[in-house]
């Protein structure tokens, strides 16, 4: 490229920590967890980012479905734990549903295909966190230990 035609483009740089995007899908937001994770010194656990990896697939899949789509997602790892934070526009505070619906007369719909989710998030998550937000929607904040 030619000297007179380059541009200077204003680079912010990102800590090393953080993401700045929403993503659109689950797989957006496992990656950007997943990048956060490797650039610690400190290496992982396999079966620690695994846990991480399928909480963060949990919160954005529910927010996408549930929520009226992602309107903010976080990533900060703080030494052993990730703290991940999906927003939504829904003000409803998830609820763990059974698996079973006794209530149902037919057989084959005594069993939910869906509602596990929320479950395995608490299991998985040492603290969670949900906060309505000033202008509508939810926060879902969760850590995870590393360790």
């Amino acid at each position: 490229m030619q000297e007179k035609h380059r541009t200077e483009s204003p680079v912010t740089p990102i800590a090393p920590n953080e993401f700045r995007r929403t993503p659109l899908r689950p797989a957006d937001a496992r990656r950007a967890v997943r990048g956060a994770v490797a650039r610690q010194a400190e290496p992982c656990p396999a079966r620690a980012l695994d846990d991480i990896l399928l909480v963060t697939s949990e919160l954005t899949t529910n927010a996408i479905l549930h929520g009226g789509g992602i309107t903010g997602f976080d990533v900060h790892v703080d030494g052993c734990a990730v703290r991940v934070s999906v927003s939504d526009r829904s003000d409803e505070t998830p609820v763990a549903e059974r698996a079973l619906d006794e209530r149902a007369v037919d057989e084959r719909e005594r069993w939910r295909t869906g509602g596990r989710g929320w479950p395995i998030v608490c299991r998985l998550a040492r603290d969670v966190e949900v906060a309505g937000l000033p202008c509508g929607g939810k926060r879902i904040t969760v850590v995870v230990s590393l360790a």
